[in-house]
């Protein structure tokens, strides 16, 4: 048999899209070398549009009777001062939630098999079949299990920034970032929470969030070139740096750390082209930036979407598929242009653009504050809120209120072609280093 689409990777990017090209209509197989439920390196924060797409497809309900918290509040602070705010979507989904990967990806590989996808988990992909240029299919097995071939119209990599399918095509990449950042996360019990919380610092970000079985998820993040010495001593690190905020060492000091310390330092950040003759890419091995906004997951449901229609109008004949995965590239790379700037700034400055002046100057305004966190979860459009015009206008009402005081971070250089405190270039700001 031949299918319309085999899909390597069955987590995040690759349940989502099987299940919507299942609803409609087309044959799906769907591999992973995993069996689920089962845990994977992710600090798995869903902002609201990722919970709204969850809520659309039928599948909230399930993550809500798992037991998962709700995010509906955020803290940020810088050192200098504390902002706190809210964010919510105008279609009822107000809160965001980080269910943990065992319970997320069951909920997704289960959709995709109740949509008719079919699974075979424990399934290696040795390599892709060509018939010519084209991708026509796979090779694999399951654990000592003899080889296998099948065929399919189409090969989807959603197998992860270290993509077997993307390397097997030669996927090109292009908007490249070196690792910015290396990380550590772990998870405790016993932290008072209130929403998810924030802390930028000079030398760390810290961020912290609750998710399922009333623990806590605390995610530390250095600047890359400190992996070798943070590595050498993870608890004594990780702990340092908790401590150098007294009242969060304190719920921590008084919590309980239930299990390992989880990190790494390979961070890339990078756009692959993710489409060609017979092939095509989803979430992360299409798209991948530092984990320091949390997008991941938000970011691998949108694409799903838009890839899931893409294939839809080939495979049904109302679109030429190749124009159809192209305008799925210009889709996913417009929606994550700005977010990617600012997620490579944020994971090198360890500050946001104008750092303690622009936090001051929506100080005091809940609304500007709002809409400063809602940058985050994708309901404020960056380019709009870093506007000049914008900046100008919070800058100088707190200026005439005689609440402003000297910056001490980075200053950023206008760009002339987007007039834009962000620079019109593969990550940005530019700074005065």
């Amino acid at each position: 048999m031949t299918y319309d689409a085999i899909i390597v990777g069955a987590r995040c990017a690759g349940s989502p899209t099987a299940m919507l090209l299942g609803r409609k209509g087309h044959r799906v197989l769907l591999l992973d070398r995993a069996t689920f439920p089962s845990d994977t390196l992710s600090t798995h924060y869903i902002h609201q549009p990722g919970v709204a797409r969850l809520k659309r497809w039928g599948l909230l309900d399930r993550i809500l009777a798992s037991n998962c918290p709700p995010i509906s509040r955020a803290l940020l602070d810088s050192g200098a001062l504390t902002l706190r705010g809210g964010t919510s979507l105008s279609d009822g989904t107000p809160d965001a939630y980080s269910p943990r990967r065992q319970v997320l990806d069951k909920i997704l590989v289960d959709a995709a098999v109740d949509a008719g996808v079919e699974l075979r988990a424990g399934f290696s992909v040795q390599e892709l079949l060509w018939e010519g240029d084209c991708v026509s299919g796979i090779r694999g097995h399951t654990k000592g299990g003899a080889l296998v071939t099948e065929r399919a119209r189409i090969v989807i990599g959603a197998d992860g920034m270290r993509s077997m399918i993307a390397r097997a095509v030669q996927a090109p990449t292009y908007k490249t970032r070196p690792a910015l950042g290396c990380a550590y996360y772990s998870y405790w019990g016993g932290i008072p929470m209130d929403g998810a919380e924030v802390y930028l610092r000079p030398r760390n970000v810290i961020i912290l969030w609750p998710t399922n079985n009333g623990l806590t998820l605390i995610f530390v993040e250095w600047a890359h070139h400190e992996f070798h010495k943070i590595r050498a001593d993870v608890e004594r690190n990780y702990l340092q740096a908790i401590d150098s905020i007294p009242s969060l060492a304190e719920r921590v000091r008084g919590g309980r750390r239930g299990e390992r310390f989880t990190g790494t330092a390979d961070l890339a950040n990078f756009f692959r082209r993710p489409y060609g003759s017979g092939w095509a890419l989803v979430g992360d091995a299409g798209y991948h930036r530092d984990p320091v906004t949390g997008q991941g997951i938000t970011d691998t449901f949108r694409d799903a979407e838009l890839l899931a229609k893409a294939l839809d109008a080939g495979f049904s004949g109302r679109e030429s598929l190749a124009p159809a995965l192209a305008d799925y590239e210009h889709q996913r790379n417009r929606a994550v242009e700005w977010m990617y700037r600012l997620t490579c700034y944020l994971a090198r400055w360890h500050t946001l653009p104008g750092g303690n002046v622009l936090i001051r100057a929506v100080s005091g305004d809940q609304e500007a504050t709002d809409n400063l966190l809602g940058m985050f979860v994708g309901t404020v459009r960056i380019p709009e809120f870093l506007s000049p015009l914008k900046l100008m206008r919070l800058v100088g009402r707190r200026f005439s209120k005689g609440r402003l005081t000297a910056d001490p971070t980075p200053t950023v250089k206008m760009s002339k072609a987007t007039r834009s405190p962000m620079k019109n270039s593969d990550y940005a700001p530019k700074l005065n280093e």
